[in-house]
């Protein structure tokens, strides 16, 4: 008798086992119709699909490093008006160099519109970085990066830069912001689909990389500590239909000590989130803010929302 009954409890459990993958499985479905079935979402989809073939076609060109090229931003008679009103309007933003870290099993050629775009708006120097393919450590590449900041600076005579990471490139330079006195040199640091609360896709692949950017993770766990030193300004840009950063929500930044600035998108996939249109314009717009007072301004988070892109509540990032 106990027997039988020690099977149907099994039974039982196996069957709310079933149950509850059955549901989750409608819930994702249902998501997905609803993401996928509206016109936003479709012209998500396609952008997402086109800018990944570019992206594979792209690829072996980013492979190869990057000089750090400058431009002479204190002369404005060969420049177009677009470059040339950014000089005259505040010729230290123009001037402050951005460094650009491309995310996971990627290279720099993910930027190649981003950094174009950039430079069209009048960004004198927009320098892109390879990490290796085998990085296995996040404070490892943190470590790294701050190297690169240092060359950077040197070279051009700069006293801090902007960063902009895409999705691990995020983290990496957000952990050397926040542990390794990164705020020192990072003026902005722009993140676009970075986990901030780690993403439920790490537990898929089984590498030290990947269970440091699982949620709850240690290193997480590092950077929900207190930065009451931290004057960098973080600006965050998440999508609501992000493939790769799961649930959605996760991609966002909240921490009483940053002052946050965030765009908020609905439609944009995980790999087109630099080549979004919306995307290159804000963050261009925010880089070319006024810079000299923002670190005596009071903490604050500023959310930036592209309105109507998708009808509201239609993704487990909410």
């Amino acid at each position: 008798m106990a027997l039988v009954q020690g099977g149907l409890r099994r039974l039982a459990l196996l069957a709310g086992g079933v149950q509850s993958l059955a549901a989750e499985a409608g819930r994702v479905g249902a998501y997905a119709l609803r993401t996928f079935g509206t016109p936003p979402g479709l012209r998500g989809l396609v952008l997402e699909s086109a800018w990944l073939a570019a992206h594979v076609a792209l690829y072996p060109i980013g492979l190869a490093s990057e000089k750090i090229h400058q431009h002479d931003v204190y002369r404005t008679d060969d420049l177009p008006p677009a470059q040339r009103s950014l000089v005259v309007g505040d010729i230290e933003a123009a001037g402050t160099p951005v460094l650009l870290v491309h995310g996971i099993m990627d290279n720099r050629s993910v930027f190649t519109v981003f950094r174009r775009a950039l430079r069209r708006r009048g960004f004198g120097v927009v320098h892109a970085i390879n990490y290796s393919l085998l990085t296995g450590d996040l404070r490892s590449a943190a470590h790294e990066l701050r190297a690169h900041v240092e060359r950077l600076r040197a070279e051009t005579g700069a006293d801090k830069v902007h960063i902009v990471g895409h999705s691990l490139g995020g983290m990496i330079a957000r952990y050397y912001v926040q542990r390794l006195g990164g705020s020192e040199s990072v003026d902005t640091l722009v993140t676009m689909g970075s986990p901030h609360a780690g993403s439920n896709m790490a537990y898929l692949m089984p590498t030290p990389l990947a269970r440091q950017l699982r949620p709850g993770s240690d290193v997480l766990a590092e950077l929900d500590e207190p930065a009451p030193g931290c004057t960098t300004r973080f600006v965050v840009v998440w999508s609501r239909m992000d493939e790769m950063v799961v649930p959605q929500r996760n991609a966002r930044l909240s921490h009483p000590d940053l002052r946050i600035d965030e765009l908020e998108l609905r439609d944009v996939g995980h790999l087109a989130l630099p080549v979004d249109s919306r995307t290159v314009h804000w963050v261009a717009t925010v880089l070319a803010r006024p810079i000299h007072d923002q670190h005596f301004r009071r903490r604050h988070r500023h959310i930036t929302r592209v309105p109507d892109t998708l009808r509201a509540g239609a993704s487990p990032a909410s």
